[in-house]
């Protein structure tokens, strides 16, 4: 074994869950090395963007007709443009097999997609966690809401999560710093919302600094400047990244390496040992295989990766991957339905404007369907996220005006708009999976992912109810013109891919106990979107980070203890 290459801990993945993996593990004093297959990426120095004006830019933030037909796939992805396409990768970088249409949107850098995601940061409730066994679907999680909430607390101050406390038993409160402020006609819908119909309309819960405690100042974060420019990279750290927060708080204990360019190639594991003992890695530029040791490993690859790195880690112990004694591995992958939006306009309230008019955040309908009992002819609910929002008016809304009277009319803000897009909990089957090519490789020599997802009957049921009730919101609210879409997008472009290697209490049944540890390999453990069993309705970013927080102190406990 070579020592310089020994680590007490690995981690795989430098985004969302991989960044709390290092922080939690280097304050607690392990060695961490953290492998990453992107390019490293420095707070401010590798944001090329953030400070440029849409005139700065060669296709005014557009991409090219060449470059959208290379690239069919990543350029559909909500946020990609001519202002943000270096933290996304191209088509062609990384390929992988769709057997079935999925959307595989990534991000290879240091910080991951942490740098580009949408900062949602709702809590599950008990009704998610008990839905899998009152409803009859999957397999029961191994914990409930009491078991996270102190390590949802721990993440959230840290971080940062705006919000205000709500009282709703479907959407706990956490510790918040000040939410952004309804406008006139979102308080207007939530009035309407709650005595009509007996539903809540509340500013949501974002990872966004909009005032930084002492602990945020410490981790060098500034308070968001409501650029809405989150995506370019934040110069400011005004909202969550592992490049402004977890992983510069990791170096300043001198615990930490930073590997970028390892594509992990498998988890390397001793038969004689019985468990893990390190990572093997193809250096993305030289194409070279080296091999990193950890007492513990923390697979936190992003969900998908995290299925196609234990899917090819194979042994005599293990020849179908690691740690699947229970043949699960790969199967009952999940997602998000976001295909339900809609809009309309709000007449009246013209007199009125808002404060941030850039406000990077929305507001939130939390969950109202099958919440203790089925009310409905599908299983589990949907969260919907909503705003108002003034546009610019045209020359075709005054007509026959023309001179010095249009330009002063098309000076003043348009009538109001109201849109409604839905967030839909679907539902984990085994025959939604993926699984590892048989003949095709990338260019390090790893097997491409094969992938096989697609939606079901109680997907379109849940869709239907969203275009049904969401319209009659905002008719009841007075808005008019309301116009309703499907999309029909594929799974995935929702970025919330799940499942894989699911947390269960039987071993015959999922991969991870109730700590995320694998139930075969007790030193590996899987923290990100794969762990989890369900995809409740909420956004789930907030949940990695306090299962990762769990499962650390879990590890370091049993490290103490000898058992590790």
């Amino acid at each position: 074994m070579n020592l310089e290459n020994t680590y007490d801990a690995i981690v795989i993945g430098s985004g969302i869950s991989g960044g709390w993996a290092a922080k939690e593990l280097c304050e607690k004093g392990l060695k961490t090395l953290v492998l990453e297959r992107g390019r490293n990426i420095e707070h401010i120095k590798d944001y090329p963007t953030y400070d440029k004006n849409p005139w700065e830019f060669e296709h005014r933030g557009n991409m090219t007709r060449a470059f959208l037909k290379e690239n069919p796939l990543i350029t559909k992805a909500a946020g990609f443009g001519e202002d943000t396409a270096h933290f996304f990768i191209k088509d062609a970088d990384h390929p992988y097999v769709q057997e079935k249409p999925f959307d595989w949107i990534r991000g290879y850098q240091v910080g991951g997609k942490s740098l580009t995601w949408g900062r949602s940061c709702q809590r599950w409730s008990d009704f998610e966690f008990e839905a899998p066994k009152r409803l009859g679907f999957a397999v029961d999680w191994p914990i409930r809401y009491k078991d996270i909430a102190p390590w949802y607390s721990h993440v959230e101050k840290f971080t940062g999560i705006c919000g205000d406390k709500d009282g709703i038993p479907s959407m706990p409160d956490g510790e918040f710093i000040p939410g952004y402020e309804l406008n006139c006609v979102e308080k207007h819908m939530k009035q309407v919302l709650e005595k009509d119909f007996g539903r809540h309309y509340i500013t949501g819960r974002w990872a966004q600094l909009t005032e930084p405690t002492e602990l945020h100042l410490q981790q060098g974060r500034g308070q968001c400047q409501n650029r809405n420019l989150c995506m370019r990279g934040c110069p400011y750290g005004g909202y969550f990244s592992s490049v402004t927060s977890t992983l510069p708080w990791a170096k300043k204990t001198g615990n930490l390496v930073v590997r970028p360019h390892s594509v992990v190639h498998s988890i390397i594991y001793d038969e004689q040992k019985g468990k893990a003992t390190g990572v093997r890695v193809i250096d993305a530029v030289s194409k070279e295989a080296i091999e990193f040791h950890a007492r513990v490993i923390f697979v936190n690859g992003s969900a998908l990766n995290s299925n196609l790195i234990l899917l090819n880690s194979i042994s005599s112990r293990f020849p179908n991957g690691l740690g699947n004694d229970s043949g699960t591995l790969g199967k009952y992958i999940c997602f998000h339905n976001y295909r339900g939006y809609m809009s309309g306009v709000m007449p009246g309230f013209t007199d009125q404007y808002y404060n941030a008019a850039r406000r990077p955040a929305e507001c939130v309908i939390p969950n109202f369907r099958n919440l203790g009992k089925e009310d409905t002819d599908f299983i589990g609910g949907y969260v919907i996220f909503s705003g108002a929002w003034r546009g610019r008016p045209s020359a075709d809304d005054f007509p026959g005006v023309i001179g010095a009277e249009l330009k002063e009319s098309l000076s003043e803000p348009g009538p109001w708009r109201v849109y409604m897009y839905m967030q839909g909990e679907t539902i984990p089957k085994e025959s939604n999976h993926v699984r590892l090519s048989g003949d095709k490789k990338d260019a390090w020599g790893v097997p491409l992912l094969v992938t096989s997802v697609g939606y079901d009957e109680n997907d379109e049921k849940m869709l239907q109810d969203f275009l049904v009730q969401g319209k009659a919101m905002l008719e009841k609210a007075g808005v008019t013109d309301v116009q309703t879409s499907d999309s029909k997008q594929p799974p995935g472009l929702d970025i919330h891919e799940m499942g894989g290697v699911r947390m269960g209490r039987d071993p015959k049944t999922s991969m991870l106990n109730e700590f995320n540890q694998l139930h075969a390999c007790k030193n590996v453990f899987v923290t990100d979107g794969a762990c989890m069993t369900s995809t409740g309705n909420q956004s789930p970013s907030i949940l990695y980070m306090a299962l990762t927080a769990r499962a650390v102190d879990h590890t370091v406990n049993e490290m103490k203890k000898g058992h590790l």
